[in-house]
């Protein structure tokens, strides 16, 4: 880290504390002995998502929990659920260290964490996700989850 008082290159760490979402340090430069801080954040890689038609558009949070909060609507499910689910979706990629997620497999992970909050949000979100055209789709769809199986 180069000294912003004499531009020398070398400094040590005299105090480190977390600071909302990054990390402050205060440094004390090797030469000059002035001191000054710095703040440290995690780099998390742009997600891209792959749509249906072989699209592609960055990952949108606010996209994601809209389509959560959509099929939630009036039931017993929390804001920190939907963002639980958000989160998850978001460190299971960048914890794969993966730059790329198919729309089909995010969709999947949704399903499977309303699953074990609220059976009508699960079926609210699999009718638009699985693209429900009749009522044989929807009588399908809640016999397999009363069996336990996937959609």
């Amino acid at each position: 880290m180069k000294c912003p008082f004499c531009g020398f290159d070398d400094s040590k760490v005299t105090d480190s504390r977390p600071s909302d979402e990054k990390i402050r340090r205060r440094r004390e430069c090797m030469k000059c002995k002035g001191r000054f801080t710095t703040y440290e954040v995690v780099e998390i890689p742009l997600l891209m998502v792959e749509k249906r038609d072989g699209t592609y558009e960055t990952f949108d949070r606010s996209k994601l929990i809209k389509g959560i909060f959509t099929a939630i609507k009036k039931r017993p499910v929390t804001i920190g659920q939907v963002s639980e689910i958000a989160d998850y979706i978001e460190n299971y990629y960048a914890n794969q260290l993966k730059t790329v997620a198919p729309s089909r497999e995010i969709g999947e992970i949704v399903l499977e964490k309303l699953r074990e909050i609220d059976p009508v949000s699960y079926i609210r979100f699999a009718s638009v996700y699985k693209d429900f055209t009749d009522i044989k789709s929807f009588v399908a769809a809640i016999s397999e989850f009363e069996q336990g199986g996937n959609l």
